[in-house]
């Protein structure tokens, strides 16, 4: 194979030697509830809007804003206090409307706290420092499940000077920590069932099959059942739901994925897997490269000689077709990553890589699915 650096042949061609007389590592086992969960125990988006006081000038414009100021108009006439009449001459930069979220977890019920997640709406500028009036969090059936309420925490640093500022982090969102009370919860119940299915986090025939058989294994009986690729079927069979899947989710098992290459050409990332393989294919890489340099010089005349001084223009032009890189020919069954270690090794960068990779892909050398972002 031929890179940008000269002997890179020879040194490849023993580094891919030594890959391809290697023995493949052994999968690495898990646990079945890091790579499976319930069907049913999961957990529930909630969404509200709401109002954060007490900001320290930067806040919402209210003449701009127009739902920040009908937001604190009508939070005031709940509180007995009457400025209908003087909605236009609101001129407050201490309010800011905010969009509110949480993940309301499994079994959560009601007086539990949830963390929340606070959005200036607006054009706030900073929400440090301020409060969060009491919001109603919303589920996907239009129904209150939490309410929030509670001091905002950005994290977030921002200085402004005459000349110049400084901003740290996004000052325009924060959390609040136990900031929402569980006030409904979603029913649920995992007692009176007579079987559960298993949902696959990364869908896999091997992996759903394996899952199946571990149990089956573990409980000397045929009780589980690869459904398809993401869902195993478990028969309690009268068994207390809970301590049967506490003792299932601890079996071990080795997932399998396909071959995958995941390519990020915005930042340059490559990100493999463990199972890709390289057919035998020849691969040249180089590129021509032409420089133009421009030094003009002055002629001038002597003092008697009569003459007029001019430039003269001198251009200099060099050509590097990289003639002296050669072809290389990569043997079958080496596995990508000694590939790309070997690269990496010898100065090739992300660049080069993901065109190289490109390049054997198109070939049809490249035994892998190749994605690109």
């Amino acid at each position: 194979m031929a890179f940008t650096v000269p002997g890179l042949v020879r040194m490849l061609a023993a580094a891919l030697l030594l890959a391809a007389i290697a023995l493949p590592a052994a999968g690495q086992e898990v646990r079945i509830k890091d790579i499976a969960d319930v069907e049913g125990v999961r957990d529930n988006q909630l969404v509200g809007y709401g109002l954060v006081v007490g900001l320290n000038g930067t806040g919402d414009r209210l003449r701009s804003a127009v739902f920040t100021r009908q937001s604190l108009v009508g939070m005031l006439e709940r509180l007995g206090v009457n400025t209908r009449d003087q909605e236009r001459q609101l001129d407050t930069r201490n309010v800011a409307a905010v969009m509110v979220t949480a993940n309301l977890p499994p079994f959560a019920r009601p007086g539990s706290r949830i963390d929340i997640s606070v959005s200036a709406l607006g054009d706030a500028t900073n929400l440090t420092g301020g409060t969060l009036l009491v919001t109603p969090l919303l589920g996907a059936d239009g129904e209150v499940y939490a309410v929030a309420q509670g001091a905002v925490a950005t994290g977030a640093i921002s200085a402004r000077g005459a000349g110049a500022s400084v901003t740290r982090g996004v000052p325009t969102s924060g959390r609040i920590a136990n900031g929402a009370i569980v006030e409904r919860e979603v029913p649920f119940a995992l007692a009176g069932r007579d079987r559960v299915r298993l949902s696959l986090r990364n869908p896999d025939l091997t992996t759903a099959r394996r899952i199946a058989d571990a149990i089956n294994r573990n409980q000397r009986g045929e009780l589980a059942a690869a459904t398809d690729s993401r869902t195993v079927t478990v028969s309690l069979g009268g068994r207390n739901p809970v301590s049967f899947l506490s003792a299932i989710e601890q079996l071990r098992v080795t997932p399998d994925q396909i071959a995958r290459v995941v390519i990020d050409e915005a930042s340059g990332t490559i990100v493999m897997g463990s199972n890709v393989r390289v057919s035998t294919v020849a691969i040249a890489q180089g590129n021509l490269t032409i420089r133009v340099t421009e030094t003009p010089q002055v002629s001038q005349p002597n003092a008697l000689a009569g003459g007029e001084t001019v430039v003269v223009p001198r251009t200099s032009v060099e050509v590097d077709d990289q003639s002296n890189r050669r072809l290389g020919v990569l043997p079958q069954s080496v596995t990508l990553q000694d590939l790309v270690r070997g690269l990496n090794s010898l100065g090739v960068g992300p660049r080069d890589l993901i065109t190289i990779l490109q390049a054997i892909k198109a070939a049809g050398a490249l035994q892998a699915e190749l994605e690109v972002r």
